[in-house]
């Protein structure tokens, strides 16, 4: 069993004195590559959430590790099926919602969720209501709200958009989305400028989590 000490990746981002896009997308990757690691030897996670994203350890860079693996399932390939309500409602998927056959993809719709989150501090779907944050979700209605997302790069929303694809068969996969521009070209792409608003945000985001 690997010990993991550093704490959740969420809590660390609000005690660093700098947090750019980039950092944003550097946290993403090493996500994803760990999704796409499960996804190659037939696991899926279904509970990719803030609170499972832990580090490493406390050195400043450390790396990104998934936990609790409690929910997780074994999958044949590209196997769809029902197996049943699991997750956490913010980051399930359309499919789960609507009690579809799903399989892999219902990871990459949480990512997509992260990123999101990652970016701005707060959650694409929201509503204290849960039928109405469903329904929300089942309609892949979210948006990139003014001033906040004004400052967020053209390529890191068109990666939102393609993990938050209602259609799974649609939806990108951990491999696509590990040689997407914004996540292979960063230096060149990604934003490099503080984002102190979504630091502040995320502290809001965070307390609330940690209420439930």
């Amino acid at each position: 069993m690997l010990q993991v000490t550093g704490g959740e990746l969420f809590e660390d981002i609000v005690a660093r004195e700098f947090y750019s896009e980039a950092d944003a997308s550097h946290c993403i990757q090493q996500i994803l590559e760990s999704v796409n690691h499960c996804h190659q030897n037939g696991v899926v996670h279904r509970d990719l959430k803030p609170e499972n994203l832990l580090l490493a350890s406390k050195a400043k860079g450390a790396a990104v590790k998934l936990a609790d693996f409690g929910l997780a399932i074994e999958v044949q390939g590209e196997q769809q099926a029902w197996f049943g309500f699991a997750g956490t409602p913010g980051y399930l998927s359309p499919e789960v919602l609507k009690k579809e056959p799903y399989g892999k993809p219902v990871d990459i719709w949480a990512c997509g969720v992260i990123l999101y989150i990652l970016l701005v501090g707060y959650p694409p779907f929201w509503d204290e209501d849960q039928h109405r944050l469903y329904a929300q979700i089942k309609a892949g209605a979210y948006d990139y709200p003014s001033p906040e997302w004004d400052t967020v790069t053209p390529e890191a929303k068109n990666l939102i958009n393609q993990m938050l694809t209602v259609n799974p068969s649609k939806r990108i996969t951990a491999a696509d989305a590990l040689k997407h521009p914004w996540i292979c070209q960063r230096e060149r792409v990604a934003s490099v400028v503080h984002r102190q608003e979504t630091v502040d945000c995320l502290k809001k985001f965070n307390a609330r989590r940690k209420l439930k």
